[in-house]
């Protein structure tokens, strides 16, 4: 008897303990593992390019982030993102817009896709995988039909005769290919959206009624929270979060790719699970997210480092999705038969 309660209490152990620092024990091995085998890993130019590649999957993961809080979920954020790409690219070299304006249109955009998502979800109750799915394919439909199909790029044909007029910018490409202080500007404006996430999440009476709504939603009714509005501004976050990535992608690669999120949805999905077992927080949280994307970001960089074929990360990824989501759900089970 007393051994079998040793057994289960050293097994209870090694769940939490698996929970709480799992995800950093596999990125210290990763690192070392890598390190141990090439030279050119473990260097500040290495490190530095995979902050830069996990810029834009860590904003689509925010924004994924704030509708977990609320107990919801965004699947559109990948199709958003294209979206917002395009129509960057699109103000600058079809219409020759301002600086200005090709910055404040996308998040124009991403915020009426996060009201469409709001109004199919809060106003008319379909679940939100269902609503932000449906919303997926609308929008991935819009921006193939707004771009006939075409990336857009300097130079372009037009299907109307003749080439698109206008250029990408020096101050625009400047976003996603200049440094400053040392790291790409993508790096420092993901390193400020994490922490004003992190902020408004952890220490913002704001951030309180989000995780109170995702929480216990009954509860937090009575405690008189509008729960609609907070779910409808959530859903708006994450568009916003969604149109930022597409402009720091348009930026960074100089050309509107048509799909350019598609990809990037699970790496984004898979990056707030993985967060969710940092340091056994166990909810979506900012840091993790972070943490969680600088973990998938490492891993597929040894792995291109070792010439492993592109096609093959999918099966990474899942994996690492797969084992975050064990870890947290085996977790949950086991807190919730000891309450």
């Amino acid at each position: 008897m007393q051994a079998a309660v040793k057994r289960n209490k050293l097994q209870e152990r090694g769940t939490n303990f698996l929970f709480k620092f799992g995800a950093i024990a596999l990125l210290i091995c990763i690192i070392i593992y890598f390190s141990s085998i090439s030279d050119a890993f473990f260097t500040y130019a290495n490190f530095t390019d995979i902050l830069r590649s996990i810029s834009i999957v860590t904003l689509l993961a925010l924004g994924v982030t704030f509708t977990l809080v609320v107990g919801g979920f965004d699947l559109s954020v990948g199709s958003t993102m294209s979206l917002s790409t395009v129509v960057t690219a699109s103000l600058m070299v079809w219409y020759e817009m301002p600086l200005w304006l090709v910055l404040i249109v996308p998040i124009v955009v991403g915020v009426l896709v996060g009201l469409l998502n709001s109004f199919l979800i809060v106003i008319i109750g379909i679940p939100d995988l269902l609503a932000t799915l449906s919303t997926m394919y609308i929008v991935a439909g819009f921006h193939r039909t707004y771009t006939e199909g075409y990336s857009i790029y300097n130079n372009m044909p037009l299907t109307s005769g003749g080439t698109a007029p206008g250029q990408f910018s020096e101050a625009f490409l400047w976003i996603g290919q200049g440094r400053l202080l040392g790291l790409p500007v993508p790096v420092w404006i993901m390193l400020i959206l994490v922490v004003v996430a992190y902020i408004v999440l952890n220490h913002t009476r704001w951030g309180r009624i989000l995780y109170m709504t995702g929480g216990n939603e009954e509860a937090a009714i009575l405690s008189g929270v509008n729960t609609r509005k907070v779910k409808f501004i959530a859903y708006i976050i994450s568009g916003i979060f969604a149109s930022l990535a597409g402009v720091l992608f348009t930026a960074r690669v100089g050309s509107g790719q048509i799909d350019a999120g598609t990809p990037l949805l699970m790496e984004a999905v898979a990056a707030v699970f993985v967060g969710y077992s940092v340091l056994g927080i166990g909810k979506p949280n900012a840091l993790g997210t972070f943490f969680g994307a600088a973990v998938i970001g490492i891993l597929l960089n040894g792995l291109t480092i070792l010439n492993l074929p592109y096609y093959a990360f999918d099966i990474i990824k899942g994996t690492v999705l797969v084992l975050a989501l064990a870890a947290t759900y085996v977790y949950a089970k086991k807190r919730f038969s000891r309450a």
